[in-house]
């Protein structure tokens, strides 16, 4: 891998705006004109109009435009609104003014960071020529403490435009550090590459590992090079990369050619020597941007759906998981531990599962092993509430088809109650219920987790996945959201807040009348949304802790409620004893017929039977029009046939 040209791509920036700032009078006017007219000027405006340099000056043919500030109090808004829309900060100071040396750290580099400034930054001393050499200490030493303070310093250089010193490397240095930059890829401090960069690196390994035996071969370092760099390598300097990094780096060789070990060594390499456009070139040609992540081209188009349609994997996307998984369970014993998911992952920017509200969504065994079904639940999970992020995770892993196969969009649920029955999988159910009713518990026994004694209240929403087994063999995922009390009303202010749910579920404490009663509260406040918005979904009644005695009126109370909206009777449930009434399942069967379980208000209700009633006077009406309409025929009819008889 000898490197070659660092041609910029599609991936890359198409121009570069560097602005230049600093304290008055410390040459940034002659630091402009000079490096584009290549000419020191006798006389300088005190603020130049923007200036753009020859691409020709560049490596990376890549147009610079320079702009020039002032540093004046009347100017400062300007100044403010230049340096934020700036790919890359050049901060002068004279290098015989030490006094603008120390505004760098007293005033501009804070200055940056107050206007959230978030680019890397040059530090230029200009007028070389006119420093005293009697008080010369190396630019490493005036540096080396500001650059500790400041991590957004990207280079430091002296210059001299009335000399014609280092000018073009000025802005070189600024043009290279927005195009590739230092601080992706490595961490200066502990002199290793970052993780992120670490991982696209092995992924691009992977993908030019055709054999799949662990080492670039000659001729896979040889089409490497030619699609990252447009060139073959010689034998020669074949020999001449792996005998480098051997001498360095034994492990980094191997007889089949060049390890992943050896290949992250070379990278390093570069960086260290100041070759960051390789290793940058190599990313951008397979697709990565600055921040190191997949560029949107590479990712799955926008899917165009309404609400109430969701998104699962397809069966070709499943088999492939089917197939990771397999490939990942390096033990053997049907599960994912943790290291195996983290070797999975490894490609990927991050673990995704690795937060809310993937971790611990998912059932795992005594090891905290993750089962094949807790994994493609987890993916099903993730489809379901970021499906672009999804497929991103399905590329990162291997997946090499066109990501749009990887995913397909269900019907509009309003179209599945019209037909009596849904064609999902993947089934979204939204667990309602005041404090202490046991949604939290429901979760947990979902997902094989231990019943807990003590309360500890639900202040963010959670979810738990997991697939439930149907009476006919097959298998869906059910989805459980729990939405904490306090949140429902911030949810219910969106028309669409129950577009995304297939069933409702109302856990309420069976032993308290209190709860109860906030349940049913719940459950009329949700119908009625639904009914509003046309996004009505089943419910049901969950009656939790039935180890408990329940409260006096509570069967009078059920079947009261149950019978005046027309839904099912709670079920009894008990976490504690372990007894579930075959929930999930009825819950499942309740989604996938998302004409039934539907609750009716009695404002719905009365809705209904106004409509009923206006259907009915307009068939009246339509039924008389037809009949004044045939008799009006009839009379034309008649009127014509005696007017030939006269």
């Amino acid at each position: 891998m000898a490197g070659g040209g660092s041609a910029a791509n599609s991936n890359s920036p198409t121009a570069v705006r560097i602005v230049v700032a600093g304290d008055r009078g410390t040459g940034k006017s002659s630091l402009i004109v000079t490096a584009a007219a290549e000419a020191f000027p006798t006389n300088v405006p005190p603020t130049l109009p923007p200036t753009r340099l020859p691409e020709d000056m560049f490596p990376d043919r890549v147009p610079v435009m320079v702009i020039d500030t002032s540093a004046s109090m009347e100017n400062r808004g300007k100044l403010a609104d230049e340096l934020k829309g700036a790919d890359a900060v050049v901060l002068t100071y004279a290098c015989d003014k030490p006094s603008t040396l120390d505004r760098l750290s007293t005033f501009w580099l804070p200055e940056l960071r107050r206007l959230e400034v978030r680019v890397p930054v040059i530090v230029v001393g200009c007028k070389l020529d006119l420093r005293d050499e009697q008080q010369a200490v190396s630019l490493e030493q005036v540096m080396s403490p500001i650059m500790q303070q400041f991590r957004e310093i990207e280079t430091c250089i002296e210059c001299s435009a009335f000399k014609h010193i280092q000018l073009p490397e000025v802005f070189y240095y600024a043009q290279k550090a927005v195009l590739h930059p230092t601080a992706p890829l490595f961490d200066q401090e502990a002199q290793t590459l970052k993780p992120r960069c670490v991982r696209a690196l092995k992924r691009i390994f992977i993908l030019c590992d055709h054999d799949r035996d662990g080492a670039l071969s000659d001729a896979e370092l040889n089409d490497f090079q030619v699609k990252c760099f447009n060139a073959p390598l010689q034998p020669s300097e074949i020999v001449g990369v792996k005998r480098v990094v051997q001498e360095k780096l034994p492990e980094g060789v191997n007889e089949n050619g060049l390890t992943l070990t050896g290949f992250l060594f070379l990278h390093a390499l570069f960086i260290e020597k100041g070759r960051l456009e390789t290793t940058w070139t190599v990313l951008r040609k397979f697709g990565y941007n600055n921040d190191i992540r997949l560029c949107d081209d590479q990712l799955l188009p926008p899917i165009t759906r309404t609400p109430d349609q969701s998104v699962e994997l397809t069966s070709e996307a499943v088999e492939f998981l089917r197939g990771v998984f397999s490939l990942f369970d390096i033990d053997g014993d049907g599960a994912l531990n943790a290291h195996e998911l983290e070797d999975l992952f490894s490609t990927a920017p991050e673990n995704p599962w690795s937060e809310a509200p993937f971790a611990n969504a998912a059932e795992k065994n005594a090891l905290e092993g993750l089962s094949l079904d807790g994994f493609l639940s987890e993916w099903a999970l993730m489809i379901l509430l970021d499906p672009v992020h999804g497929v991103e995770n399905l590329i990162y892993i291997g997946y090499a088809d066109d990501p749009s196969s990887a995913i397909r969009v269900t019907r509009r649920r309003r179209v599945d109650r019209k037909k009596k029955h849904s064609d999902r999988n993947v089934f979204q159910c939204f667990v309602f219920g005041p404090k202490e009713a046991g949604k939290t518990s429901l979760l947990h026994s979902f997902v094989g987790r231990p019943f807990a004694e003590g309360y500890t209240p639900t202040t963010e929403e959670r979810y738990a996945v997991n697939v439930v087994d149907q009476p006919d063999g097959r298998k869906k995922t059910l989805i459980l959201r729990e939405i904490p009390e306090e949140a429902i009303e911030k949810l219910l202010v969106e028309k669409d807040a129950l577009a995304a749910c297939d069933i409702a579920v109302f856990v309420h404490d069976s032993s308290k009348e209190s709860s109860w009663i906030r349940a049913t509260e719940l459950l009329v406040e949700i119908a009625s949304h639904g009914e509003s918005t046309g996004y009505e979904v089943p419910c049901l009644i969950v009656a939790a802790k039935d180890d408990l005695d329940p409260y006096p009126t509570a069967i009078q109370d059920s079947t009261r409620v149950s019978q005046d909206m027309g839904i099912e009777a709670p079920i009894p449930i008990s976490a504690k004893l372990g007894d579930f009434n075959n929930i999930f399942r009825r819950i499942t069967r309740a989604a996938a017929h998302p004409h039934l379980s539907i609750p009716e208000t009695e404002a719905g209700k009365t809705r209904k039977q106004y409509h009923r009633i206006l259907n009915r006077s307009l068939m009246v009406v339509s039924v008389g029009a037809a009949v004044a309409v045939v008799g009006l025929a009839a009379y034309r009819v008649y009127a014509t046939r005696k007017n030939a008889s006269s």
